[in-house]
C-alpha cells in the first residue's frame, strides 16, 4: 500500500473527529502542496512515515479514537515508561510502515503533583503525548482537500475529503519555538521545511504576511513572538554550518548554502514583518 492510500485508510477512520484533529509535521508540509495558494515546485517533499495528529487540550473527544483505528486494520503500540504509556497505531512493518501518533499541548511545569513527568494525555482510548508550543500548530488550520489515490489512478470525486492542516504560518513558527530543543540532524531538516514552506507559497507572501499578524502573533505571549524574531535573524543571517547541512539532506535538486540562506532570510522577513 502506497504512502497516500495509508493516508486515506487513516483519515477515513478518523471521521467523526475531523473537525478536532489537525494534521501537524511532515505529513502537513506534504499535504500543503494540495492547497490552492502552493506553488508547483519541481522536487519531491520531505518524506516522512508518521502522521501527527494534534488536538486541543481541554475539548473532549467523544468516542473511542482507539476502536475506530482497530477495525480499520491499524494495530496499536504501546511504549515507554509513562503513565499511560505512549500509543502509535501501525500499518505494515514497522521499520517501513506507515503509522500514527497523537498529540496534545503541554500546559504548566510539566510535572505532576505526585512528582512524575506530565508527558501522556488518555482520551477517546488513545494516549496523547503532550508537547510544549504546540498549540500555535492548532491555530486557524487550513482546510486541504485530500485527493484518496491508489496505486497511479486517482480515486472517484465523491471520495475526496478535507482534511485539517496546521497552516504554513503557524509550521514555520513553531520550529522557531523549539529550534533551540531540537536534536542537531532535527536542526538541519527543520531548517530545510523552513526554505521549501517558504518556496511553495512564494508567491502568497501577502496572505502569508496576513496570516502572521491576524491570527498567529496575536495569540503568542511576549516572550514567544520575540523569541521567533530572534531566531529568525540569527538563523539567517550568515551561512553556517546547519545551513549546509540542510542542503545535503535532499538528493533531486541542486541547492546551495548560499541560495537558502538568502531565500529564508527574505521570505521570513516578509512574513514576519523584519
Amino acid at each position: 500500500m502506497d504512502d497516500f492510500a495509508s493516508l486515506s485508510r487513516l483519515v477515513a477512520a478518523l471521521a467523526p473527529w475531523r473537525g478536532q484533529l489537525v494534521i501537524v509535521g511532515g505529513w502537513a508540509h506534504r499535504l500543503h502542496r494540495l492547497h490552492p495558494l502552493a506553488g508547483m515546485p519541481a522536487y519531491q517533499p520531505l518524506m516522512t512515515k508518521d502522521t501527527d495528529l494534534a488536538f486541543a487540550d481541554g475539548v473532549p473527544l467523544e468516542g473511542n479514537i482507539r476502536s475506530a483505528l482497530i477495525a480499520a486494520g491499524f494495530g496499536e503500540e504501546l511504549s515507554g515508561d509513562h503513565k499511560p504509556p505512549v500509543s502509535k497505531y501501525t500499518l505494515g512493518d514497522d521499520d517501513a510502515g506507515f503509522y500514527a501518533e497523537f498529540l496534545t499541548p503541554l500546559r504548566g511545569s510539566g510535572v505532576k503533583r505526585s512528582g512524575k513527568a506530565d508527558a501522556t494525555l488518555l482520551m477517546a482510548g488513545i494516549t496523547a503525548q503532550k508537547l510544549r508550543n504546540l498549540e500555535i500548530l492548532l491555530l486557524d488550520p487550513w482546510p486541504i482537500r485530500h485527493q484518496a489515490w491508489r496505486g497511479n489512478r486517482a480515486a472517484r470525486a465523491d471520495n475526496r475529503i478535507d482534511v485539517q492542516v496546521c497552516n504554513p504560518v503557524s509550521f514555520i513558527a513553531q520550529k522557531m519555538l523549539i529550534h533551540g530543543d531540537r536534536k542537531p540532524v532535527k536542526r538541519a531538516q527543520d531548517i530545510l521545511y523552513i526554505h521549501d514552506t517558504i518556496e511553495l507559497f512564494a508567491a502568497a507572501s501577502e496572505q502569508l504576511k496576513d496570516e502572521w499578524m491576524k491570527v498567529v502573533r496575536p495569540a503568542l505571549d511576549e516572550q514567544s513572538a520575540k523569541l521567533v524574531t530572534e531566531n529568525t535573524r540569527q538563523l539567517f543571517s550568515g551561512v553556517t554550518d546547519l545551513i549546509r547541512q540542510a542542503v545535503l539532506i535532499p538528493r533531486d535538486r541542486n541547492l546551495t548554502p548560499e541560495i537558502l540562506r538568502a531565500r529564508c532570510e527574505l521570505g521570513l522577513a516578509q512574513m514576519f514583518s523584519l
